[in-house]
């Protein structure tokens, strides 16, 4: 197991504020040498720390202005339902998570789609004709003040 210190703490918050980042500017923000800090890159890379680099897009342009969170519950609470369920849900295009919790619900989705319409076609022909579901609830993103996902 790799260990985090100070500096490795440090690359990884500069590489998660920007991730194309040149090594030299990175060396310097996080008062390494630049082969110092290559190498650190690299062993937080292959110890799978880093598990990859991201772009984040503006959803705008691409003409996605809904943004929606939806519980879902499902009828039967089998492995083979969830599994189901799970399958139909990685073809789904507007669904760009998926997360198994816990609690009432056995799901949480992040949904996003061009507008209202869009959603309702979504919310009705896709989940709502699936077997498993036996709840859904939708929670409407208004703004993001914060999101750091990338």
């Amino acid at each position: 197991m790799i260990r985090i210190d100070d500096k490795s703490e440090r690359i990884l918050r500069e590489l998660k504020r920007d991730g194309r980042i040149s090594n030299i500017e990175l060396a310097d923000r996080v008062g390494l040498s630049p082969s110092a800090c290559l190498r650190r890159v690299q062993e937080l890379e292959r110890s799978g720390i880093i598990k990859g680099y991201r772009v984040v897009l503006d959803p705008v342009p691409l003409g996605i202005g809904f943004v929606a969170y939806i519980g879902v519950g499902l009828g039967d609470h089998s492995k083979a339902s969830q599994e189901a369920f799970e399958r139909a849900i990685s073809r789904a295009p507007e669904v760009v998570e998926c997360h198994n919790i816990t609690g009432a619900i056995e799901y949480l989705l992040r949904i996003e789609c061009a507008d209202l319409p869009s959603y309702k076609r979504f919310h009705t022909d896709m989940l709502g004709a699936l077997p498993q579901v036996n709840s859904i609830t939708s929670y409407v993103v208004m703004g993001s003040p914060k999101d750091e996902r990338a």
